[in-house]
């Protein structure tokens, strides 16, 4: 701190320093001397701001830390810190001066520690548990045979060597690499994105979607393996429309993949052998099932050939089964003849006597029963009509007494119309003077505001193109300028414009500097 003190002011034996002389001294000494440090603590209360920048406390049995990672760095933090995590923090030591506090601005955060590690494991997998994401209602059924696999795994290793290997081998299929990286910070979101990528594909499109999705990834460490146990691939799984397998690891190795995916494969080639059937096993399984058809067709045809056989003899022959039928019509056509003559007879017996009843006497009888019958009726309907006349000549008197009142109401009420008639005229007339004598004064109103008077005096309006132009500089940069006048328009190029003069520049007075 040697370098900020002054001369002591005269009378006085303490140097004074501003208040951003101490915040900076104390800033430089902190940067100084610790640099670039490691802390191994626990992490205490952990704030995202809303610009996305990170801050969290690092803490022991007796003091806090404050930390800081600014937006740009938590993508390349392996672990994101998580309350109660135990872990190791590297950064650099630096002091805001606004609230006169220091902080470390964390650049890498790891785990301190395996056993820290599976307690933050088992703390996200009882999470995602309690959420549901493990349930097995939930999972869905891998297709029979998929046209197309999608892998999600590094294309440099051995993992989609074997993969293809294997699919070669039992039964080829198209299959789409989607590249990630399958450790460090990475890691996580590149192979949640690919899934996600995946589900986002158009099925039959230009690039086909996929009907199966491998997740895998060769044996390692628990810090190898850690992208997987990140919350963001556990939700990318759980969220896939695709059925997806996971294969991370070998047997013994577990991830929070495997316990979302829909099934999980111990190694990246068992991946491969749960994905498609053995083709060559499916070939002779059909041929097994067709030999099986064609036994069971001949073996049916036979019985059914055997059983109509059967049924074959036990059948009466065709000859004794029309016997009988024809023994009955050779009697009916021996009694045909004779019932007919018998018929014909009965009915002339009876046309004989119905003719013996149409004599004319006889007509002219009935024909008076019926006159003298009409007769009576006329008689009796005569007095019923005169008196419904009478009735329907009552009631038409009595209606024309009630319709003298009403037309009396009916001439009242045409007066009263006439007369509304002539009031609703005279005050339409009297509005239509009033609107007209109020548009005369705003077309003037509007004329005196107009800009086109002022065209009239001699000014112009300069536009370039739809822009009105209002400036020197910007007339010079259009390419092409309107000038209304009074009378018409005219179409101006600009030339560049004279160069302006520059101004003078007064100089500062010399910096004196401070006293202290």
């Amino acid at each position: 701190m040697t370098d900020l003190l002054d001369d002591p002011a005269p009378g006085a034996n303490t140097p004074e320093f501003t208040v951003s002389e101490v915040s900076g001294a104390v800033k430089r000494t902190l940067e100084g001397e610790f640099g670039r440090i490691r802390v191994r603590g626990e992490v205490g209360r952990v704030f995202r701001a809303r610009s996305g920048h990170l801050y969290y406390d690092i803490k022991d049995d007796r003091n806090v830390l404050a930390c800081t990672t600014w937006k740009g760095q938590i993508s390349q933090l392996s672990v994101e810190p998580e309350e109660g995590l135990e872990v190791v923090v590297t950064g650099r030591l630096t002091a805001f001066g606004a609230q006169s506090k220091y902080n470390l601005n964390v650049e890498e955060v790891t785990v301190a520690g395996q056993g820290a590690l599976m307690a933050l494991l088992e703390k996200r997998k009882k999470q995602l548990a309690a959420e549901g994401l493990f349930d097995a209602t939930r999972k869905r059924p891998l297709p029979f045979l998929p046209e197309i696999i999608g892998v999600v795994t590094s294309p440099s290793g051995a993992v989609i060597r074997d993969i293809l290997h294997r699919l070669r081998d039992r039964f080829p299929r198209k299959v789409l690499i989607w590249p990630v990286a399958v450790q460090g910070a990475n890691c996580a979101p590149e192979v949640a994105r690919a899934i996600a990528g995946f589900n986002a594909l158009t099925p039959g499109g230009a690039l086909p979607r996929p009907d199966l999705i491998i997740v895998a990834r060769g044996g390692g460490s628990v810090e190898d393996l850690w992208g997987f146990n990140e919350e963001i691939v556990a939700r990318a799984a759980a969220a896939s429309e695709i059925p997806l397998i996971s294969a991370v690891g070998h047997e013994t190795d577990t991830t929070l993949i495997d316990f979302v995916s829909d099934r999980r494969a111990p190694t990246p080639t068992a991946a491969a052998e749960l994905a498609v059937p053995v083709r060559l096993d499916l070939l002779a399984w059909v041929e097994a099932q067709g030999a099986r058809l064609t036994r069971a067709a001949g073996n049916a045809t036979a019985q059914r050939r055997q059983r109509l056989a059967d049924l074959a003899r036990a059948l009466p022959r065709p000859e004794g089964l029309l016997d009988t039928p024809r023994q009955r019509l050779d009697r009916a056509a021996d009694r045909l003849p004779r019932a007919l003559i018998g018929g014909l007879q009965t009915r002339r017996l009876h046309l004989s006597e119905t003719t013996a009843s149409l004599r004319p006497a006889t007509l002219q009888q009935r024909l008076a029963a019926r006159q003298d019958r009409l007769d009576g009726w006329a008689r009796q309907l005569h007095p019923a009509l005169l008196r419904l006349v009478a009735r329907r000549r009552e009631a038409l008197a009595a209606t024309r007494l009630r319709a003298q009142p009403l037309t009396m109401a009916l001439a009242t009420g045409r007066q009263d119309l006439d007369r509304l008639s002539k009031r609703l005229d005279a005050a339409t007339t009297a509005r239509l003077e009033r609107l007209d004598t109020r548009l005369a004064s705003s077309a003037r109103m509007l004329e005196t505001l107009s800009y086109q008077a002022t065209l009239d005096r001699g000014y112009a309006v300069v536009r370039a193109g739809d822009a009105l132009v209002t400036s020197r500089d910007t007339a010079a940069g259009a390419p092409q300028l309107d000038i209304q006048f009074a009378d018409g328009h005219v179409t101006a190029v600009p030339t560049d414009p004279a160069p302006r003069k520059p101004k003078k520049t007064v100089p500062k007075p010399p910096d004196q500097g401070s006293l202290f």
